[in-house]
């Protein structure tokens, strides 16, 4: 991996999903150009596998690829049906949805929330 770009969310964000079952777990989405070998999850010690993304501020789609299967999570890959925090793509089925805010924009949000 090169250099930290200094517009990524510092520590970034963690995508996980439950999968005790499975072999190789990948997350493949519009931050990767959807390449689905190029960032591999790590198992945890409960069958749940993590993977933390450093991106810059923006919307990003993603999908999980469980041993070659692509999906939203295990076993789930129905068409959309207005499930928050997912978006409908263009095989009638879901993607989920990525949003990494500004540093600045969510010490913003956490203030106003104090």
């Amino acid at each position: 991996m090169g250099h930290r770009d200094r517009n990524c969310k510092p520590g970034g964000l963690v995508v996980s999903t439950n999968a005790p079952k499975a072999k190789h777990v990948f997350v493949a989405g519009t931050f990767n150009k959807w390449n689905p070998t190029s960032h591999p999850l790590k198992r945890t010690g409960d069958g749940h596998w993590v993977l933390t993304l450093d991106l810059p501020p923006g919307r990003y789609e993603y999908k999980f690829v469980v041993d070659g299967e692509w999906c939203c999570e295990v076993g789930c890959d129905k068409a959309y049906d207005g499930c928050p925090g997912c978006v409908a793509n263009q095989f009638g089925t879901m993607n989920r949805v990525l949003l990494v805010e500004e540093v600045a924009e969510r010490a913003d949000r956490v203030r106003q929330l104090n």
